[in-house]
């Protein structure tokens, strides 16, 4: 059985959807979590802000003495447009939010991981950092961005013991989710293989082997959660 028994583990964006979720099953798997989000009974943190991100990772560190396990799935997804059509504001929330965001939190964590030897890193990307989708484009780069910003951290650090993955959701069911029934809740089912709108669960078991050392030979990799979505 997987566990995180002993385990300090940080999660950002916690207050709903995949982040609570993830935030839940690491507790049940045995970890000791702070959760960290701007809105809900979490740790009120911004992610775009390197002072805010430092001060949560360092709250762990003071109550646990440790920080084993990072998720960074904090992210903005507002109106989504086409290029041309696609604001100054929408890129700068994207960009800050998603790729900045993670950096914040890496750079706190890094310093105690490296100290230990040990440590993993899980980004939240998207199936639209590996197979796009229309009017989306600043949300699309900053995802795929997270890629490869988790894909450097791992190759880096991977000599000192740290591990650095991405899994990238599909549809997954959540309160910004499209109504069932409606014209984008069909298509989406119509592009995945198993016919269904995945669960925020389904990610937080992913994200659970992930941050766990079932997961030791596995770094710099990118897991799809999407039904197979991006294999058609």
């Amino acid at each position: 059985m997987i566990d995180l028994y002993g385990k300090s583990a940080l999660v950002t964006g916690a207050a709903h959807g995949i982040g609570a979720a993830i935030a839940r099953l690491f507790l049940e798997a045995g970890a000791r979590v702070l959760t960290v989000d701007i809105e809900g009974p979490c740790h009120r943190a911004d992610v775009r802000s390197q002072a805010e991100a430092t001060a949560a990772v360092e709250r762990l560190v003071q109550e646990t003495r440790a920080i084993d396990v990072l998720v960074n799935n904090a992210a903005w997804m507002g109106p989504g447009h086409a290029l041309l059509d696609a604001t100054e504001e929408e890129w700068r929330n994207a960009i800050e939010v998603n790729l900045i965001g993670a950096r914040n939190f890496t750079r706190a964590t890094l310093v105690h991981m490296l100290a230990k030897g040990a440590g993993s890193i899980v980004n939240i990307a998207s199936v639209q950092a590996i197979a796009a989708a229309r009017d989306s484009v600043a949300y699309t780069t900053t995802k795929a961005g997270l890629i490869g910003f988790t894909r450097s951290v791992a190759y880096d650090y991977g000599p000192r013991g740290i591990r650095a993955n991405v899994i990238c959701p599909g549809a997954i069911r959540t309160r910004i989710s499209p109504a069932e029934g409606s014209e984008l809740y069909q298509r989406q089912i119509a592009k995945t293989f198993l016919g269904r709108i995945g669960s925020v669960e389904d990610v937080a078991h992913a994200a659970l082997y992930l941050a766990s050392d079932a997961s030791a030979y596995v770094t710099g990799a990118v897991l799809p959660v999407d039904g197979g979505w991006s294999a058609m």
